[in-house]
């Protein structure tokens, strides 16, 4: 179990044992254990928000609150990553200079109107969401997020020399990527039957999107980006959860 609670200790906030978690080989296999967490972290909002909604009238509050729980539990992490990923793409310079941009801990103009215009959709979406499809909505976007990080490591290459995304990079990519579209698929269809397949397709494709565009930018992978794909994905599913009600669909 070493590798599942490293992936925990690596992607949250959670205090960890580090005799639990193991070595570097250890967090190395864990890989397949990130949709997993998502899955735990969803389960963990969803109870919060329903909470919140026994204390507070409407779903403004409980969303916005929600929300700051999905960004506390992994310690901003993955903002953190969406930010330099867009100062450094947004800034029309070479691979090299871009590369440099993200290793700058400082936060441009940029990376502080994307994760505002972030927020602001994903507050959005989840305020718009009521009645039954909204918790397993909850539940599937922290779920989308972290296999996000799968989807993008099994196919892209880290592009630095050397760093911590380099230790995910040598596992088996066939079974990190069956076992992430297992839970993300299956996760989808329980919670919204045949319907779940939209979900599942619009994470895959913007998972995709998202891939050729850093490949093409930056020629592979680096650790914000897979912040930045977390992000992104995990605003996916109340967006077509939205788009089935508002096409007619049954949830």
């Amino acid at each position: 179990m070493q590798p599942f609670f490293a992936a925990i200790s690596f992607l949250t906030i959670v205090r960890i044992p580090p005799a639990w978690c193991g070595d570097e080989q250890a967090l190395g296999r864990s890989l397949s254990w990130f949709p997993v967490v998502g899955l735990l972290i969803g389960c963990v909002a969803a109870v919060f928000d329903g909470l919140l909604r026994t204390l507070f009238p409407g779903l403004l509050v409980p969303s916005a609150l929600t929300i700051i729980l999905l960004i506390s539990i992994s310690g901003g992490f993955h903002l953190d990553g969406l930010a330099d990923t867009a100062d450094a793409f947004m800034s029309s310079r070479s691979k090299e200079r871009m590369l440099e941009i993200m290793k700058d801990s400082r936060c441009g103009p940029m990376g502080v109107l994307v994760i505002v215009a972030l927020l602001l959709l994903k507050f959005a979406a989840l305020a718009s969401l009521g009645g039954d499809w909204r918790t397993p909505t909850i539940v599937l976007m922290p779920l989308a997020g972290r296999s996000a990080l799968v989807l993008k490591t099994v196919s892209l290459n880290y592009v630095r020399d050397s760093g911590l995304v380099s230790l995910f990079q040598h596992g088996n990519r066939e079974r990190h990527y069956g076992i992430t579209l297992l839970l993300l698929g299956g996760g989808s269809l329980l919670a919204f039957g045949l319907k779940g397949f939209w979900v599942l397709f619009a994470c895959l494709l913007v998972a995709w999107l998202f891939a050729r565009y850093c490949r093409a930018k930056i020629g592979g992978l680096t650790g914000d980006t897979l912040g930045a794909a977390c992000e992104l994905l995990e605003v996916v599913p109340p967006l077509v959860v939205l788009l089935l009600m508002g096409t007619g669909g049954t949830v």
